[in-house]
């Protein structure tokens, strides 16, 4: 079974693996949401996907990387 939107650490952990130069501080929603869309276990379509999920992924980027 693949990832989903609601599974936001482990989207977290593959987003810092593809992407270690990125500040996710700085990363737009647009950007995020393709980047979360094209990971390789990543199911879902961008039609279940909303601002409130986004931003909970960007906080615990942010939060995974202090």
């Amino acid at each position: 079974m693949g990832l989903r939107w609601t599974d936001i650490h482990d989207i977290v952990i593959e987003l810092d693996e593809k992407h270690p130069d990125a500040d996710p501080q700085y990363v737009n929603f647009p950007d995020l949401m393709a980047w979360v869309l094209a990971l390789d276990d990543f199911e879902e379509t961008q039609a279940h996907c909303g601002e409130r999920i986004l931003e909970a992924i960007q906080m615990a980027w942010i939060k995974d990387r202090e």
